[in-house]
């Protein structure tokens, strides 16, 4: 548990800072770790920006905006009326805002099975491997592939949605903070990573998910993964269970993401280090322990406490299992049987996502 204060504030915003708790280990409350004797962005812009460029920007600007207002007068007649909708006003309300006019539906929420035979949620009867079937926790990227592969289909295709973390408090009757029971541990895993599902629309009607497609595949953080690229087979990357440094189980962590022209998905790794523990069991001469910190490896038990239940969590057993994560996954959604590949050539760190364009 944070030592930070804990404070009486209102719902929205106790609900915002477990979300700091569970999404990123509450990085934002504790001092950065990513130091660094290289210059900030601030102090290069600083040398770079004199008041003379700064000055000529804001001319530049303001020739930019009169002639958009020139533009703006000769396009106002054309575009006039092509708002539908009148906007909606600022709210803070727990809900989802549209339109007058508009509506919303849910396609598929935590817990649908993908399979035909799978099993019904039930929230007081959770197993891993009932979720490990069934459609993640917490969604975020989200990314639609047409069906068939690159067509313009446009009432049909493949729903691809990231699962970046887990909200144990919300999603176990009487979990307790700081000590889970193992099983709780196990459903936390399969709720993490990647699903794969297809959607289609009903006529010019809302759009529904298709229980049982052969598409529809879970991605977890047990999910066996490839590592691929240059570091592949590192030293760094090697573990007991993995003496190749090229098999990985799982995805962590997964943040937003990307689409490729070639039709595949880019799932990104972000807060990966919140999931492990016990770095001051390291000798302090281990060159890893300077590499951890500097990512944010917690210096004794992590908040979710795996590292009690799963050994490649604990550090201090396993000093290279974080380097296996901090990396942008590949997915083929048209191929269920696709082994997720971790592209090390794109770097390793808290990758937020992974856009092409």
């Amino acid at each position: 548990m944070s030592p930070r204060r804990t404070l009486q504030l209102s719902p929205a915003v106790t609900a915002w800072l477990q979300k700091c708790r569970w999404a990123c280990g509450e990085k934002c409350f504790t001092e950065s770790c990513n130091h660094s004797e290289n210059p900030t962005f601030e102090a290069i812009l600083a040398q770079r920006v004199s008041r003379r460029t700064a000055l000529r920007g804001v001319a530049g600007v303001a020739l930019v905006l009169a002639l958009g207002q020139a533009s703006l007068s000769h396009t106002e007649g054309s575009t006039r009326g092509r708002l539908t909708f009148r906007p909606i006003r600022l709210n803070s309300d727990d809900r989802v805002t549209v339109p007058e006019g508009y509506g919303t539906t849910v396609v598929i929420r935590w817990g649908d099975p993908l399979e035909s035979w799978g099993p019904e949620f039930r929230v007081d009867a959770q197993s891993p491997e009932a979720q490990a079937r069934q459609f993640g926790y917490n969604a975020d990227f989200v990314g639609l592939f047409p069906l068939p592969l690159l067509t313009n289909n446009p009432n049909r295709g493949l729903l691809a949605v990231n699962h970046e973390y887990t909200n144990p408090e919300l999603m176990f009757p009487n979990y307790r903070q700081g000590d889970p029971e193992p099983w709780q541990v196990a459903v936390e895993l399969e709720a993490h990573g990647v699903t794969i599902v297809e959607i289609t629309q009903r006529g010019r009607g809302n759009w529904v998910y298709l229980r049982g497609s052969r598409y529809n595949r879970r991605i977890t953080a047990t999910t066996r993964c490839e590592l691929t690229g240059p570091a592949a087979g590192s030293d760094w990357l090697k573990t007991s269970a993995d003496p190749t440094g090229t098999v990985v189980l799982g995805t962590l962590n997964n943040c937003a993401g990307g689409k490729t022209p070639w039709g595949t998905l880019l799932t990104c790794e972000e807060n990966f280090h919140q999931y492990f523990g016990n770095l001051d069991a390291l000798d302090s001469t281990d060159p890893r322990v300077a590499v951890h910190k500097r990512y944010g490896i917690p210096a004794g038990k992590s908040e979710r406490v795996w590292e009690r239940f799963d050994r490649r969590f604990d550090v201090s057993r396993e000093p290279n299992e974080p380097f296996r994560f901090g990396w942008v996954v590949e997915i083929d959604p048209y191929d269920p049987t696709f082994v997720p590949k971790k592209r090390t050539a794109l770097g390793r760190f808290k990758h937020e996502a992974a856009p092409v364009v």
